[in-house]
C-alpha cells in the first residue's frame, strides 16, 4: 500500500501484518451483503473504506472482530487465524474475546454508558476485564483525555458533553487498551457539521504517530488527506482499490467515478 503524505511510513514489506481478511462472505438469510471480499492491513497502514448506501462497509468492517458472524472467509488479527466453523461462526470465543481486546472500535454512535463519568467508561475495561490496576488504568485514561482534549471533563457524564466531544471520549476509551489496530464506522457521521472536524483532528493524529486504523468513512477529503489505501465497495464487492492519489485523482470504474461525483 502507497503511504500518504500525512503519515510517513516504513516500507511495506517490512512491515508486518496486523489485519488481513480473505474471501470474506455475509448473509442475512437470502440476502448477500458481502461476496467475497479481501483486505490486507500492515502495522502503521490506514485503510479507508469508502460506498454508497448498502454497499456493505460496515458489515465487512463489524465481520473483523466479529459483531457480525462471517458466512464464510478467513480473518487474521497479528498473525493469528480465528478459527471458524464450515458456517463461518467462531469455533472458540475464547480466542475471539481475545482477538476483540487487540482492536479499538469505535462505532457511529458513542456507545458511552450513560450511567458512569467519562473516566469511568475509560477505566472499566481495563480494570474489570484485563485486570489492570485501577490506579494504573486512571493515569492512563487521563493522559488519553488530555491527548483529545477532554482531560477537564474527566468527571462529566456522557449526557453533559456535545457530540463530538462524546465521539472524543469514545475514541480515548478505544485507546485504553493499547489495541494492535483501530476500527472506525462512520465515526462522523451522527454528528452535527460543526463538530466533525475536532473528531478527525484526533483521527489524523492517530494517523500521524503511525497507528494501524481501518476507517469506514463518508469523508472523502479526509480519507484522501490520510489514507494510505482506499478500498470502494460497490453492492458487496470491491470494485476498485489503491493509493488515495490513483482512487480520487485517476479513477478507473465507472461506478468510482459516478460515486465520486454524487459525494461532490
Amino acid at each position: 500500500m502507497t503511504a500518504s503524505a500525512t503519515a510517513p511510513r516504513i516500507d511495506t514489506e517490512l512491515r508486518p501484518e496486523a489485519i488481513r481478511i480473505e474471501g470474506l462472505r455475509k448473509s442475512f438469510g437470502p440476502l448477500e451483503v458481502l461476496k467475497g471480499v479481501s483486505l490486507c492491513a500492515r502495522e502503521g497502514d490506514v485503510v479507508a473504506i469508502i460506498g454508497g448506501s448498502g454497499s456493505g462497509k460496515s458489515t465487512m468492517l463489524r465481520c473483523i472482530n466479529f459483531l457480525e458472524t462471517p458466512s464464510a472467509g478467513r480473518i487474521v488479527i497479528g498473525g493469528e487465524e480465528v478459527r471458524m466453523k464450515p458456517d463461518g461462526s467462531p469455533a472458540d470465543r475464547r480466542q475471539i474475546e481475545a482477538l476483540r481486546q487487540r482492536l479499538g472500535m469505535v462505532f457511529q454512535q458513542f456507545n458511552l454508558w450513560s450511567h458512569r463519568t467519562i473516566l469511568e467508561n475509560l477505566i472499566e475495561v481495563p480494570v474489570h476485564v484485563l485486570k489492570v490496576p485501577k490506579a494504573e488504568a486512571i493515569t492512563r485514561a487521563q493522559r488519553l483525555l488530555d491527548r483529545v482534549g477532554l482531560s477537564a471533563k474527566a468527571d462529566t457524564y456522557p449526557a453533559f458533553l456535545s457530540g463530538g466531544q462524546q465521539q472524543r471520549a469514545a475514541i480515548a476509551r478505544a485507546l485504553c487498551v493499547d489495541p494492535r489496530a483501530m476500527l472506525f464506522d462512520e465515526p462522523t457521521s451522527a454528528l452535527d457539521p460543526e463538530l466533525v472536524g475536532e473528531v478527525l483532528a484526533v483521527i489524523r493524529d492517530l494517523a500521524a504517530e503511525g497507528r494501524t486504523m481501518i476507517l469506514v468513512t463518508h469523508e472523502m477529503k479526509f480519507a484522501r488527506e490520510v489514507a494510505s489505501h482506499v478500498i470502494y465497495l460497490h453492492n458487496g464487492v470491491i470494485e476498485e482499490e489503491g493509493p488515495p492519489e490513483a482512487l480520487f485523482g485517476a479513477p478507473k470504474s465507472d461506478r468510482l467515478k459516478q460515486f465520486l461525483k454524487s459525494v461532490g
